[in-house]
């Protein structure tokens, strides 16, 4: 029966899994799931409305969606169907959140962590962004906490102001009521116009509406967040990309009324959605979505595509299922059962197939390799920690790799999403970065180095906590976690040391120069020379078991400094993707990893166990089938 059991709770895994994969359910009969395929442009890349309400609410709140006075939770298309086609509503929804003391006070809020809605804020708006500008002039990693709060408040705010006018100006109330009054001033307006133009009678009246309706028009352009009207060209019949005000523009210029189709869908969903009317916004949403496939197949199928990948969440989900690998390698570890240890593999090997999907579905999303930007680097690295977990626990069934990679692939899964939560993970490439051949193996292949020294410090904590606070550090498994440990110092060595003579390549093709000893080219070199550093140790026999073990597990610090702690100087060519908030956790991250080393180098009568001590009451070797 136990044999089975491991594979009936991956089985029951697989399905809550695939349960995911179908849409939310329309809420209130409004089908919102199929409204936030629907496509637009912003920075610069093709992305479902989906992504572009899940962004703003990143920069706005740090959250992916909005929680309701009763608990609800709307769903982010739900949220910015709110915000399009009913912007003053949305102003009473509490979305922006105060929780800085000096802060409170400014706003006249009281004391305490506050939700606040953008009419609750507009009487204030101009002392915040008076704050926020003088706060703007200081460096990031120098600004005081009421500094970074007031200036991430006023961008929330200022999205949001520019979400709000991105289909038509605001003020209007409604796409179509915007409409309405541009067709009731052009036809008078330009007749005037041309009038004054001749030097002939005008009305001055006719002549001053159509100038106030444009601008506002002109106004709530300059405003536009995401561009969402998607046209043809009519010479070359490419697609482009208009905001609200170029399609006035246009109209102005040929001298018609005649509005691009997607104007016209958003109008029936901006009326059907305002009259309550889920069937007539469900309708037009499809026609919509039928009329892109049609004309914009290409552009339609990659919004649809994102949109599936959003809702599946592929990353979140094998970060669960990697903490629950944990917890089952955790009791297979002291209990010692078998189907215990399959249970925590087979559970593990779900995960990694989950995070790989997750892995090359975005990167046909983006067309790019797997490593791009910290988010993905993030990423990769917890997937490469899986893998080497995977293999090495596939050799050596005691359960301990499984551990190890679970702990990695969770950590840096929780490292990944703190990372999106600055905003758009697929964001265009800078010029410098895009990538070419030499680019693409240069981040695969250090990331690969990463994670294999990461790997190594892992096992070298857990012979260290084996040694110290429990019986279970037997000579075969000390012995077996030294292999590895060395094994895995290898792989890192060759990957790290190829991976920074690629880099080099890369630079010389994009900057002239292989070698500049920037921050980041530093961080590199040390890594190679540390794990250089390890192997002369072992092979020269300079230090114990123990101390080597010491010396993988400052592999993690070394690395962690590498990949995050020159991103924080600020400076040099390799200084993007700065996040002010990492400085507090890497030095919580360094001091774990000296506190793990302090306990590596206490005297053996402090340990509980360690290899040169033979304990009859611990098994000397694999768990055995039940």
């Amino acid at each position: 029966m136990k044999k089975w059991l491991s594979y009936l709770i991956v089985l029951l895994l697989g399905l809550w899994v695939l349960a995911s994969l179908r849409p939310p359910a329309p809420r209130n009969g409004f089908d919102y799931a199929n409204f936030g395929k629907l496509p637009a442009l912003l920075n610069g890349r093709i992305q479902p409305l989906d992504s572009v309400s899940r962004n703003c609410l990143l920069q706005i709140r740090s959250k992916p969606s909005v929680r309701l006075k009763n608990g609800e939770t709307l769903l982010p298309s739900e949220w910015l169907a709110e915000v399009l086609f009913n912007p003053s509503k949305a102003d009473d929804r509490e979305i922006f959140v105060v929780d800085h003391l000096e802060l409170l006070g400014l706003l006249k809020l009281g004391e305490g962590k506050q939700l606040v809605s953008f009419d609750q804020l507009k009487p204030h708006f101009a002392e915040i962004e008076k704050q926020a500008q003088r706060a703007q002039q200081v460096e990031p990693a120098r600004r005081t906490t009421f500094e970074k709060q007031v200036v991430k408040l006023y961008s929330g705010l200022v999205v949001f102001q520019k979400l709000k006018n991105s289909l038509y100006p605001e003020e209007y109330g409604s796409l179509q009521t915007a409409i309405t009054d541009l067709k009731a001033n052009l036809g008078s307006g330009l007749e005037a116009f041309r009038a004054k133009e001749s030097n002939k009678e005008f009305n001055q009246e006719n002549l001053n509406k159509l100038v106030q309706t444009l601008q506002k028009w002109e106004m709530a352009s300059q405003m536009a967040y995401p561009r969402l009207i998607l046209v043809k060209e009519l010479k070359q019949g490419n697609s482009q990309w208009l905001s609200h005000g170029e399609v006035v523009n246009q109209i102005i210029h040929n001298e018609s009324l005649n509005l691009p189709r997607a104007i016209d869908a958003y109008i029936a969903m901006n009326v059907a959605y305002q009259k309550n009317d889920p069937n007539g916004f469900n309708k037009a949403v499809l026609d919509y979505q039928q009329w892109l496939a049609t004309n914009f197949p290409e552009q339609f199928s990659k919004s649809k595509s994102e949109s599936f990948f959003n809702n599946f969440a592929p990353f979140a989900k094998a970060r669960e299922i990697y903490l629950l690998a944990f917890l089952f390698a955790c009791i297979s570890l002291f209990n010692l059962t078998e189907w215990l240890r399959k249970s925590s593999f087979n559970i593990l090997a779900l995960a990694f197939i989950i995070h790989t999907f997750g892995i090359i579905y975005r990167m046909t999303l983006e067309g790019r390799p797997p490593v791009t930007n910290l988010y993905s680097s993030a990423v990769f690295v917890g997937w490469t920690i899986a893998l080497i977990g995977l293999i090495v626990e596939r050799a050596y069934p005691y359960g301990i790799s499984v551990l190890v990679a679970a702990v990695g692939g969770f950590t840096t899964q929780i490292i990944a999403h703190y990372l999106s939560l600055t905003g758009d993970t697929m964001e265009v490439l800078r010029a410098v970065l895009d990538t070419n051949f030499w680019l693409a193996t240069h981040v695969v292949t250090i990331a690969l180095g990463y994670g294999a020294v990461y790997v190594a410090g892992l096992f070298a904590i857990v012979y260290i906590l084996l040694g110290v606070f429990t019986k279970r550090l037997t000579k075969e498994i000390a012995s077996l976690l030294n292999r590895v440990v060395y094994g895995v110092m290898c792989f890192a060595i060759l990957f790290s040391f190829l991976g920074t003579v690629l880099g080099g390549i890369w630079a010389d093709q994009s900057w002239g120069r292989f070698w500049g000893w920037d921050p980041k080219e530093n961080g590199a070199l040390i890594i190679v020379l540390w794990t250089a550093i390890f192997l002369h140790c072992r092979w020269g026999k300079l230090v114990s078991e123990r101390g080597l073990m010491n010396l993988a597990i400052f592999g993690n610090i070394v690395t962690s400094w590498s990949w995050f702690g020159v991103n924080m100087l600020g400076v040099g060519l390799h200084s993007y993707g700065f996040m002010d908030t990492a400085v507090f956790w890497l030095i919580v991250f360094i001091a774990s990893q000296l506190a793990i080393i302090g306990l590596g180098s206490l005297p053996l009568r402090f340990w509980k166990s360690h290899p040169e001590q033979a304990y009859s009451q611990t098994p000397n070797k694999s768990p055995q089938t039940e």
